[in-house]
């Protein structure tokens, strides 16, 4: 294990403490990213445990590292209950998911995540997917543009910057970073510019990586792949992605709708553990400052 890890997992000590991790068990980490969080579930385990990983971006399955207690598998998360499967893998005793995109994908100008450094508006976490950031822009309709970017991003100036995106998408097509944000930036408050454009890009991340019809996907399966008494833990990073992890935690569904049985008995499968999310210290906000947003919610698989 002698790879660099080049994005620092947030929260790190509380996700490990959320799996009680047996050193004998299985465990997921349904999003690789750096490594940092499998490494340290890794170190974890004795010889009869084992992790498997799941990454669907290429960059991160390269650098993943070797180890006999350790599987990678070149896929999205939504894909859990499949490959686990394939693996011969009838349950594990944990999931872990950190939902944040990786620092290299900020930083690197070729990926088109960040407004920082100017490059191809991509956006892609799946490289080899069919749609990038500059596709959909260029192809989707204004309303469509403009629900995204309410929805995802809460953009109040969501329909004039449609209305601009499409408009100028006709008179030349939108490729560049640096072509997007000459659109964007007249609706953008200056005082609150780095926020705003972060939310931009936020919302046409997620449409573009489908990002939440896959975390629905994936929480629905947890239920069948994590036996009685086993953790599921999930770092969210932004409101929409923890609303549906807390609901599918506290009810079993991410609308949030409480079900019972004829007895009156809830039919939810796991249990929440704690009623707030667990937050990063001012310590790790200082050594790590894009994990000031995160929240760690934590669930036990029921026994029934």
């Amino acid at each position: 294990m002698q790879e660099e890890v080049y994005h620092i997992p947030a929260l790190l000590p509380q996700c490990l403490d959320a799996l009680d991790i047996n050193p004998d068990g299985v465990y997921v980490d349904a999003t690789f990213g750096g490594g940092g969080h499998s490494k340290a579930i890794i170190e974890k385990l004795d010889y009869q445990g084992h992790l498997y990983s799941f990454d669907q971006d290429e960059d991160a399955v390269r650098r993943a590292f070797s180890d006999p207690r350790f599987t990678i598998v070149y896929s999205n998360f939504r894909y859990i209950s499949n490959f686990l499967r394939y693996y011969k893998v009838k349950s594990v005793d944990g999931v872990l998911a950190d939902l944040g995109v990786s620092f290299h994908h900020f930083d690197d100008a070729d990926r088109g995540f960040s407004f920082r450094w100017n490059g191809p508006l991509d956006m892609r976490m799946n490289r080899k997917a069919t749609m990038n950031a500059a596709q959909f822009i260029n192809s989707a309709s204004e309303e469509k543009i403009a629900d995204t970017l309410y929805l995802y991003g809460e953009i109040r100036a969501a329909r004039k910057i449609a209305s601009a995106i499409v408009k100028e998408s006709k008179r030349k097509p939108i490729e560049t970073v640096e072509h997007f944000l000459e659109v964007v930036k007249p609706f953008v408050n200056p005082r609150q510019e780095r926020k705003e454009l972060a939310m931009i890009f936020q919302a046409i991340r997620i449409e573009v990586n489908g990002e939440l019809d896959a975390l629905r996907s994936f929480l629905e399966q947890t239920a069948k792949v994590i036996k009685p008494g086993g953790r599921l833990a999930i770092i969210t990073y932004h409101s929409l992605e923890d609303r549906m992890v807390k609901n599918f935690m506290r009810t079993g569904n991410v609308e949030g709708k409480d079900t019972r049985d004829i007895f009156g008995r809830s039919e939810a499968p796991f249990k929440m553990l704690g009623a707030k999310p667990i937050v990063p210290d001012n310590e790790e906000i200082e050594r790590n400052p894009r994990s000031r947003s995160a929240k760690l919610r934590v669930a036990v698989r029921n026994e029934n």
